[in-house]
């Protein structure tokens, strides 16, 4: 291919890849298979790398840097990067409201636009004839670092904007976050590699952001969210509203939720309505922003030294509570991590009676000196996970105990090692009971092989009466081994014959389900189907160098040497080829993406979301299906959601599926449709040798 040929063929990709990128990271709405997306990737690279000379910095092959960097600079706002005054009162939203009729002069109306306030990093964006040139941190407000190596790694983030006469400077403020789901799995492959769990989303955030090597911050699940404008030149942009949808048109995501309200009941209302939907929004907001909408008002106003007089963010009352500490168990993890978690008295907190909290690790403990007997103040860490945050000092008595750190594993009383640079303290003993059973409860749960009978009970029955040890020794039971689990307390002949259907059932499960039961650290459920789609088989993925694991989207080099580790020890490999002579799906079989009588499924590149409870089938199982149907199945609902399936109590999903106008489904809609698509395969037979 001569050099005029490449670059237009370069060019070309470019414009296509952005879009995709766009369609895939902003709007949830992709349009081609990850498949096909690589493979426009892999020929751009390939021509790239032909021709360096004609490869532009905003070439989507550039997003993550070559070389770390040697540290940050500072460099200043053109337009300063404010705060916003803080209130938890409705009277001094009142007051504020109060105050602009005072200064604007009474009588003049006022439109005001509420806002989420995202529990994030704030960010200014710099873009220069629709291209990123710089991203800042807020710093003081007046100057803050350059980010921009480890912003160009967001993929959320277009490295140019999405209009063909861009201004000349552009500049986009907003924050950057960390979701709630993505934050949960971050925490666990963290506390599973020895390292410190981050204390709650936004410090995850700010941790990755300053990251020096980029590489890594293109392994963090960072994404953003722009509500407010810096210097802009060649542009007028009249009211807020305006620029929202300016953001949206550019291809920078802008909030899920705003309303307009005038007048100051409007206001709260809307305030209220926002705080209802918030727990169903996938990142953490911790307030609402109430701002005007007339930018010629904004002026008139103008600001202090330190915030505008025109905004002001309202925050939510974070739910805490008291009790008192009466205990610490030590659990024993897959990997062999002792976390321990306080034993409390039981009390409410957010809608629910809570017992116990984590603890995080020990190292934890004492830098908030935590005693036994201490009255202690608890909060749910992103409204998910109940946490001891801090010690009542003032309520001791001076019978409070020191907490002592474990010498020996609480249930096989082996030695524990601390690794260098690591703070959790781990069981050495690979043989562990508790290892044993952690290992295979994870294999057999619902998100993993989903064998339904084999529960944790069942579990410490096997384990205990010497009968599996190992994920492969489940399916070389035999009909001895199933006449004895039929004789084990509080089981019989109907839950033997019911576990040994249920293991004979999956394996039929899709493959991406036996790698995450596999319990490979860092790889999480969305790992093991993006990488089960990428290579179609457990066999080639086996195979698979670190370098090609990399290449895989989302997949980081950590990752990768996990994968790659895993797959090299000796010992691994003979447990997979044991579940391969039991007959375990290793291929991918072909996504179905059409219904009966060659009708297209309605759910084909659609954004789902389940809620409530189902009455036919689990959540698990209906997530299975859509995903087969060429669904993308979320958590949280937005505006980008296309259909909301509520089962049964529902929740604030619905309340958010009708606030954006989403298409609602009722379970008996969503089987009318599956049914057009359902294969029902007879139920394995019982070998049961009773």
């Amino acid at each position: 291919m001569d050099r005029d040929t490449a670059a237009k063929r370069m060019a070309d990709l470019r414009q296509r890849i952005r879009r995709h990128d766009y369609l895939y990271y902003v709007e949830a709405a992709p349009e081609i298979s990850d498949s096909a997306y690589d493979r426009l990737f892999r020929e751009l690279r390939d021509l790239e790398a032909a021709f360096p000379e004609l490869v532009p910095e905003d070439s989507p092959t550039r997003r993550v840097a070559g070389q770390p960097l040697s540290g940050f600079v500072s460099r200043p706002h053109r337009v300063p990067m404010l705060s916003l005054d803080n209130t938890y009162s409705e009277a001094e939203l009142r007051e504020f409201d109060a105050r602009v009729d005072r200064w604007l002069g009474a009588g003049i109306p006022v439109e005001y636009v509420v806002e989420p306030k995202i529990d994030g990093v704030s960010l200014s964006l710099r873009y220069e004839d629709g291209r990123l040139v710089q991203a800042l941190t807020r710093g003081n407000g007046r100057e803050g670092d350059v980010v921009t190596a480890n912003v160009r790694t967001i993929r959320s983030i277009p490295l140019r904007l999405r209009c063909a006469a861009p201004p000349a400077v552009f500049e986009a403020r907003g924050e950057v976050f960390m979701s709630r789901e993505e934050f949960a799995r971050l925490n666990q492959a963290r506390e599973e590699a020895g390292e410190t769990p981050f204390a709650n989303p936004r410090n995850a955030t700010a941790g990755s952001l300053k990251l020096l090597d980029p590489r890594e911050v293109a392994g963090r699940p960072l994404d953003a969210v722009f509500y407010g404008h810096g210097e802009i030149v060649g542009l007028t942009v009249e009211r807020q509203t305006d620029l929202l949808q300016l953001f949206r048109e550019y291809g920078l995501k802008s909030p899920e939720f705003t309303q307009t309200a005038t007048g100051i009941e409007e206001v709260l209302a809307a305030v209220r309505r926002l705080a209802e939907l918030r727990s169903g929004f996938a990142y953490e907001i911790d307030g609402a922003v109430v701002k005007i909408n007339e930018f010629e008002l904004r002026e008139r106003l103008g600001a202090t030294a330190r915030a505008p007089r025109w905004a002001i963010a309202y925050k939510y009352a974070a739910e805490k509570a008291r009790t008192r500490l009466r205990d610490i168990t030590v659990q024993v993890g897959r990997t062999g991590a002792l976390t321990p978690v306080a034993e409390l008295e039981p009390v409410g907190l957010a809608g629910s009676t809570i017992s116990r909290a984590t603890l995080h690790n020990f190292d934890e403990i004492e830098r908030k000196d935590i005693r036994l007997g201490d009255l202690v103040e608890i909060e749910k860490a992103g409204e998910v996970i109940p946490a001891v945050v801090s010690v009542v000092l003032e309520a001791r008595t001076g019978h409070e105990r020191p907490v002592q750190r474990p010498v020996s594993c609480p249930v096989c009383r082996g030695p524990v090692r601390r690794g260098r640079d690591e703070v959790v303290i781990r069981c050495v003993n690979p043989e562990c009971p508790a290892q044993v059973r952690e290992r295979l409860r994870h294999f057999a749960a619902r998100g993993a092989m989903d064998i339904e009978t084999l529960g944790e009970a069942v579990v410490n029955l096997l384990v205990d009466e010497g009968l599996v040890a190992t994920p492969a020794d489940l399916y070389e039971l035999g009909p001895r081994e199933f006449n004895r689990i039929a004789n084990l307390p509080g089981l019989g002949f109907k839950s033997a014959q019911n576990l040994q259907a249920a293991i004979e059932k999956s394996k039929q499960n899709p493959p991406w389900r036996l790698l995450f039961g596999l319990g490979i650290r860092h790889v999480g459920a969305k790992a093991a189907q993006i990488l089960m789609q990428h290579f179609g088989s457990i066999d080639v993925l086996m195979n698979a160098s670190e370098e090609e694991l990399t290449q895989v989207p989302e997949i980081g080099p950590i990752m990768a040497e996990s994968i790659a580790a895993f797959f090299r020890n000796d010992a691994n490999r003979r447990q997979i080829e044991r579940l391969r002579r039991a007959g375990v799906r290793f291929e991918t079989g072909p996504r179905t993406s059409s219904g009966a009588a060659g009708q297209a499924s309605l759910f084909m590149g659609k954004t789902v979301v389940l809620t409530g409870t189902l009455a036919g089938m689990t959540r698990d199982a209906a997530k299975q299906k859509l995903v087969e149907l060429g669904a993308n199945v979320t958590g949280s609902v937005s505006a980008k959601t296309d259909f909301l399936i509520a089962g049964d109590s529902p929740g604030s999903k619905l309340q958010k599926a009708r606030a954006l106008g989403v298409t609602i489904l009722s379970e008996a809609d969503f089987l009318r449709e599956i049914g057009r698509d359902r294969d029902v395969a007879a139920p394995p037979q019982p070998v049961l040798g009773l």
